[in-house]
């Protein structure tokens, strides 16, 4: 556009002179239309592909963060600095979808500033070095303040963390009961005030120690330009340039000296946005320590020795305290064993490492006389269905939160069966749209449930998952007497030559399995039914007499 431009003034400043207008001088004027337009429709044309290209990358990320994270060990979500990488991966990673599009901006940049450089050294190449060396300094600040600003965001995380969480714990549904009757929203407006302000001030300081460097380092870009300008004014007043020169040349000494300042502009906030984007890279590089080896065997079927535990000892990370110590424990097949003690003995320790969502410290667990380790993770897993006590209350429609317990088996007709089984299909009956209701508050149109139906609800995944190994951790703690004894009778039909292992504080539910394990200080202190640990008067006896006094 400058090179038709610059012909057409020379035209009109001859044709002042007295000499006739060039044959192709409205062809000339046509052609500078044609390109402003043909500019123009690339600009749209790069606006809609950014559009598209965001989206993708946004997905494509946000997706891998979220099927890595799912591999990784449970352990890892018990670390902070593990807390601090997920989340810089997971926010950080999908905002730079600035640095993909720069690096598609830099090429366009890169190929403009290349023509217009032509131009002016084709004029004088010392007027294009001095464009370029003049740049430099701003480009060395730039990148500078990229890497000052990279630290202090890796510094802020755990900050950032606190942040999320009170403003979560400030606006939900859980903690609202208690924020308005123990009077904490101004606790809490407080702390988060308190600590977003020391986030602001530290950005507010380094903001304002790049402005005043970035401006004082753009003086001299600036003052380069103006001086090439100048010069190239003074060549066309003494006449040495005609008047097309001049424009030929003023704007390519403007459009080459903005694109080199934006080419490195450009570079500097890509090696900006690469380093957050190292946050990424570094989370996925992660490895899973408990995982499926090379010729792993798959799950037994049926499982005919069942599982044993061999001097298992076990401590979390970052602990010292032995949970399990030198545990020797044996579970049969279609035996139901129930596991009791106080807070903390390691129970649920004792279903973590029979899923292998950990792995022993010492000693070993076995299935069929093979090391858990031996066998391939995800057929081990499809064979045991397990209930937590802090299960996920998923905010799906009914269908969904029971299909969850086994997705590739969400027929209809095994939902419901799962669902009458579990007594949920009685708390179904009693939903406007039944299994296609959507359940929680968090979308419009939901429905929330007590306690004790989400439990329900929960129960029907398990049957459904029909495993062979069913572990169900205090699955009646939110259900109330008559609900608890319907569950309890459904479950003996339930767990009929399956093997079944139940954690609860109610002695009126573990009294039914078949054999009772007492942990005491990460060992069993005593086992038996219910009669011989009775007839022992030992530790359950003293537990169950303490419970049943409170019934009397």
């Amino acid at each position: 556009m400058l090179a038709v431009s610059k012909r057409i003034l020379d035209a009109v400043q001859a044709h002042a002179s007295g000499k006739p207008l060039p044959p192709i001088f409205w062809y000339l004027v046509g052609a500078e239309f044609g390109l402003a337009v043909f500019g123009s429709l690339i600009g749209r044309a790069t606006g809609f592909f950014d559009t598209l290209l965001a989206d993708r990358f946004t997905r494509h990320v946000s997706i891998r963060v979220m099927e890595h994270a799912s591999q990784l060990d449970l352990s890892s979500y018990e670390d902070p600095v593990f807390y601090d990488m997920l989340e810089r991966a997971r926010v950080q990673s999908t905002d730079r979808i600035a640095m993909v599009q720069a690096l598609g901006t830099i090429g366009q940049q890169i190929i403009v500033a290349i023509s217009l450089s032509a131009g002016i050294i084709w004029f004088s190449p010392w007027l294009l070095v001095l464009l370029v060396l003049a740049v430099v300094p701003a480009f060395l600040g730039e990148s500078h303040f990229a890497f000052k600003g990279y630290s202090l965001n890796m510094c802020q995380t755990p900050t950032r963390r606190q942040l999320d969480y009170l403003r979560t714990l400030g606006a939900s549904k859980e903690s609202a009961k208690e924020l308005k009757l123990f009077g904490l929203s101004g606790f809490l407006a407080s702390e988060y005030s308190r600590l977003s302000n020391q986030l602001y001030d530290e950005n507010v300081q380094l903001a304002r120690r790049r402005l005043w460097a970035g401006a004082f380092l753009s003086l001299i870009s600036t003052g380069a330009y103006y001086a090439a300008y100048a010069y190239v004014i003074y060549r066309t007043v003494t006449g040495a340039l005609s008047w097309g020169s001049l424009q030929f040349l003023s704007g390519a000494l403007a459009g080459a000296s903005s694109n080199i300042q934006s080419v490195f502009a450009s570079f500097s906030s890509i090696a900006d946005q690469s380093l957050f984007l190292t946050d990424l890279v570094t989370f996925l590089r992660v490895e899973p320590k408990i995982r499926t080896k090379p010729g792993a065997l798959p799950a037994p079927r049926p499982i005919r020795e069942g599982f044993a535990f061999q001097a298992v000892t076990f401590t979390y990370p970052g602990a010292e305290r032995r949970v399990l110590d030198r545990l020797d424990l044996r579970i049969e097949p279609g035996e139901r064993v129930a596991l009791i003690g106080e807070n903390g003995q390691g129970k649920t320790t004792i279903v973590k490492l029979l899923t292998r969502l950990y792995d022993p410290s010492e000693g070993r667990v076995l299935l069929d006389g093979r090391d858990l380790r031996d066998y391939d993770i995800e057929d081990l897993h499809a064979q045991i269905g397990v209930i937590f006590q802090d299960f996920v209350k998923y905010e799906m429609t009914v269908r969904q939160n029971i299909a969850t317990g086994k997705l590739e088996a969400g027929d209809e007709e095994s939902i419901r069966h799962a669902a009458h089984k579990s007594l949920a299909d009685e708390v179904v009956d009693r939903l406007p749209r039944h299994y296609d209701q959507l359940l929680g508050r968090r979308f419009e149109g939901g429905v929330d449930l007590s306690g004790g139906e989400w439990q329900k609800i929960a129960l029907a995944r398990a049957y459904l998952r029909d495993a062979q190994v069913l572990i169900l951790d205090e699955p009646t703690a939110s259900l109330d007497a008559r609900s608890e004894s319907e569950v309890f009778q459904r479950f003996a039909e339930l767990t009929e030559g399956k093997m079944a292992l139940l954690i609860s504080h109610r002695f009126s539910t573990v009294r039914m399995a078949d054999r009772i394990v007492v942990l005491d200080g990460g060992r069993i202190a005593e086992q038996g039914n219910h009669e011989q640990l009775m007839a022992v008067g030992g530790r359950y006896s003293s537990m169950f007499e303490l419970q049943a006094a409170s019934y009397r």
